[in-house]
């Protein structure tokens, strides 16, 4: 008698389910029709266009188009690693990404840090506002800046000779490129970086700053001892997921700044794609290099999704 009663209650619970589950589909039917135009932006614009990696395998030319050129197979990496000049600009590549990076979330972390300890509200509201109108702002605007203030006849330089200095042509020596690339990208970013330490930092109990006030620790030792370790997950991730961008050292500011004499510190691989693909209609090597990099790069984007999980338990699945 049990068992009957299981059996048709199962059968019952049967087309209960299956109508729950068709109105939750009914439900989100109009999710559904939201995702379709960035499913189509995303068709035409990223996967539609991969099909010119072939260009990568082929002596391509534009007049044979895709099926006309002459496959040459692996040619052109070979030319990639016969090139002289990749390992310079690999090097230069690296070096400027991971320092951006480093500089970049260091300099996020001490704003928030320090925007964290202001409390008079309308204050920290308009530092927070100004600091990150930078990040709106292209590298059109913001290299024009630069060169102004950088050049012979700019603001530095002024300030200089009317401190009986001599002038210092900053964006025509190869040694300074990099420095100057770094700070100005942290200059333009940190605002926009710290607002998720911002909020990281909200999420900190109010009880352990007092329960440190009342052992008798001041803001620096509060700041040491409890909001350090209380974003200390967040930095991590971020540090982690910043690992997939160590390639992309930033080819729209290089392009504004850079110049012939400073090529070898400040040439890196997205501006070598560009001069050699578009000014010099290499196509075929330049996509063999972009090719190369997005390969790799994918690698680094899963390995830092692992170290997330591993390190911070941040899963994207």
């Amino acid at each position: 008698m049990a068992q009957t009663m299981r059996v048709g209650a199962t059968q019952l619970a049967r087309p209960n389910e299956a109508a729950a589950k068709h109105w939750r589909l009914r439900r989100q039917i109009p999710l559904y029709v939201m995702l379709i135009p960035g499913a189509i932006i995303l068709a035409l614009f990223h996967y539609y266009p991969m099909y010119g990696i072939t260009i990568a395998f082929q002596d391509y030319t534009p007049v044979k188009g895709f099926f006309g050129s002459p496959w040459v197979g692996l040619k052109q990496f070979e030319r990639i690693l016969a090139n002289p000049d990749i390992a310079l600009i690999v090097r230069n590549t690296l070096s400027m990404a991971i320092g951006k990076i480093v500089i970049h979330q260091l300099v996020s972390v001490t704003f928030a840090l320090l925007l964290n300890e202001i409390r008079i509200a309308w204050y920290k509201r308009t530092v927070q506002t100004l600091s990150y109108v930078l990040h709106f702002l292209s590298w059109m605007i913001l290299g024009g800046i630069l060169l102004d203030l950088l050049s012979l006849g700019g603001l530095v330089n002024s300030l200089l000779a009317g401190l009986g200095l001599q002038k210092v042509p900053f964006l025509m020596q190869p040694g300074l490129f990099q420095p100057i690339a770094i700070l100005s990208q942290a200059w333009k970013e940190f605002g926009w970086g710290a607002i998720i330490y911002l909020a990281a930092l909200t999420s900190i109990d109010p009880g352990l700053y007092e329960a440190a006030a009342v052992d008798g620790a001041g803001r620096w030792r509060r700041m040491v001892h409890v909001t350090l370790p209380g974003i200390a997950p967040t930095i991590i991730l971020l540090a982690c997921l910043n690992l997939g961008q160590v390639l992309n050292a930033g080819m729209e500011q290089v392009l504004v700044l850079y110049n012939p004499r400073t090529y070898v510190t400040a040439d890196i691989l997205d501006t070598w794609v560009y001069r050699a693909g578009l000014l010099q209609a290499q196509y075929s090597l330049a996509t063999a290099v972009g090719l190369l990099k997005s390969t790799v790069g994918l690698g680094l984007v899963a390995l830092s999704y692992w170290l997330a999980d591993r390190l911070a338990g941040y899963r994207v699945f």
